[in-house]
């Protein structure tokens, strides 16, 4: 088969073990990504199947009609929001994804908690550059972890803060509330409520029409002065321009972020800004995640070719 997969950031595709199950197949892999639909139908054209890196190129209506060839698009992780599924059932081209894992995620969710409350990325530039302590962290002991969303990361991080003597405050849907006080955790009276007693408030949704923008400009000015606001879920949670103006009134005192609207990222308001600490969109980038999330696709791949039976989610 002729295989394409896009937007290998950091080349790291064919370093992973995993790889090697696409032995005797063309294959193709882009380093960079772009959204214009000439340039990607382009890279494309001669494609039997993609492999995608998670949501980092949507596949439009428009798209798929400029690649006739294309058979099959193997999804890493279990998400595909981005694909049109309507649009690859009328053009016969099965969908399939795999499996993922929340470690990866929570546990670079832990250190940009870590990172931000003690100030550590900003204390190893001072050191470097000959300065000698220069802020005065905040600890995490005794304080409120506020989970917003309590699923396999929001669980994760309920254990992590429970090991660092911190006081677990849930909130979420329904099932959210039931599963987080089943395991013992209290459970906030409602979202402003979570907003207001939490001293680091973590996001963990899905995003999806119900949850885009859930997070208003109101919902941070109820923050404390001196809180972090950790988003490593989805942008689109937090209300366009919120957690900018939010920031720069001092509630939160300050946020952590691995994500953004338009990703990658070259220059972004929120990264001008002193009380703000961001990575690129880390949260799965690690090695074992990609083995994970890869070796499910090559393998649903390779059963595709070889006219084994796959969930086609566009069906």
């Amino acid at each position: 088969m002729n295989i394409v997969i896009p937007d290998d950031y950091q080349d790291c595709v064919r370093t992973l073990q995993t790889f090697g199950k696409l032995d005797g197949h063309d294959v193709t892999v882009f380093n960079d990504t772009t959204t214009d639909l000439e340039t990607l139908a382009e890279r494309f054209q001669h494609a039997d199947a993609l492999v995608l890196i998670r949501e980092r190129t949507p596949i439009t209506e428009a798209l798929l009609a400029r690649l006739p060839n294309l058979k099959l698009i193997s999804q890493t992780g279990g998400g595909a929001a981005h694909v049109d599924m309507a649009a690859c059932k009328r053009h016969g081209v099965t969908v399939t994804a795999g499996t993922g894992s929340p470690h990866a995620a929570a546990e670079l969710t832990w250190g940009l908690v870590l990172s931000a409350m003690r100030h550590i990325p900003e204390e190893v530039a001072n050191l470097k550059a000959g300065r000698w302590q220069r802020t005065l962290g905040t600890g995490l002991r005794g304080r409120t972890l506020g989970i917003f969303g309590y699923g396999k990361i929001g669980r994760l991080m309920a254990r992590y803060a429970q090991a660092f003597d911190m006081h677990v405050l849930v909130w979420g849907r329904e099932g959210t509330r039931t599963r987080a006080t089943d395991a013992g955790l209290e459970v906030a009276s409602s979202q402003n409520d979570l907003f207001e007693r939490s001293d680091v408030l973590s996001l963990h949704l899905r995003l999806n029409d119900e949850t885009r923008g859930i997070v208003s400009a109101d919902h941070l000015a109820r923050m404390k002065p001196t809180a972090l606001l950790v988003n490593t879920s989805r942008a689109p949670l937090i209300a366009d321009g919120a957690l900018e103006a939010a920031l720069k009134a001092g509630r939160p005192a300050q946020a952590a972020v691995d994500v953004f609207d338009a990703e990658p990222v070259v220059t972004h308001p929120l990264l001008e800004l002193p009380n703000l600490l961001a990575t690129p969109h880390l949260g799965y980038v690690e090695k074992d995640s990609y083995e994970l999330y890869f070796g499910d696709a090559f393998d649903n791949l390779l059963a595709f070719a070889a006219g084994k039976p796959v969930t086609n989610l566009a069906e």
